[in-house]
């Protein structure tokens, strides 16, 4: 049986005055991925920035089992944009995910850039790594973008609607990539999505938001669920 990672228990989130969520309880399990599924404004985003440490939970407790330490947490939020006026090149932008646990040093060492050629090699882009970012496709910059957050992390990955503004096929590209790496690689990833085809929940989970709760079980039963109520 898979060890748990993350377990939220009687967790409420929100802004400010505004609770979204109320004393939900759910558990990510080593090697899940689970996709976050809502209406707008059902709190996905906020969840997910709670779980991060980002944001404050109104009440309860989100905790980091087995280990885990929020180190080890990647993120790729959504609508991430570098200035296009800045030469940034790949290996550049890749190795700023690493920035978060270099504390005092100023300058990137050899374990970043080995980390860097790794988290390229890894995603099958190193051939990218002295182009411009600024110069990439749409889907080639979500792969660099995915190598920065796996700069963060080998454990768990955060990403939020990664499929947004990519044509057909780079998504479904950048889907496989992410199966990949899940299965492959041993990453437990929590994905946010509006997207709610059986083409697209793609993890073997899914944790559903709405009116204020929510619902995690396998994607099948979720299928079922929704085909119930049609």
């Amino acid at each position: 049986m898979s060890e748990t990672l993350i377990r939220a228990k009687k967790v409420s989130v929100g802004y400010g005055d505004n609770v979204i969520l109320r004393q939900i309880d759910f558990e990510v399990a080593e090697g899940d991925f689970v996709c976050v599924v809502g209406p707008n404004g059902a709190g996905k985003s906020t969840l997910i920035k709670t779980i991060l440490g980002l944001i404050k939970p109104h009440s309860g407790r989100v905790e980091l089992c087995s280990g885990l330490t929020n180190s080890e947490l990647g993120y790729m939020p959504q609508g991430m944009q570098f200035d296009t006026d800045f030469p940034a090149s790949v290996e550049e932008v890749v190795m700023s995910g690493s920035l978060g646990r270099m504390r005092w040093r100023p300058f990137y060492g050899q374990k970043e850039r080995e980390l860097m050629k790794e988290s390229l090699r890894k995603l099958r882009i190193s051939k990218l790594q002295k182009r411009g970012f600024a110069e990439l496709s749409g889907g080639q910059r979500q792969k660099v973008l995915l190598a920065r957050a796996l700069m963060a992390s080998r454990r768990v990955l955060f990403l939020d609607e990664p499929s947004n503004n990519l044509d057909y096929k780079s998504k479904a590209d950048f889907y496989a990539l992410l199966k990949r790496l899940n299965a492959e690689e041993k990453l437990t990833i929590v994905m946010i999505t509006h997207d709610v085809d059986v083409h697209d929940l793609i993890g073997n989970k899914v944790l559903a938001l709405r009116d204020g709760g929510v619902w995690l079980g396998e994607t099948a039963q979720y299928l079922e669920k929704i085909h119930e109520h049609c």
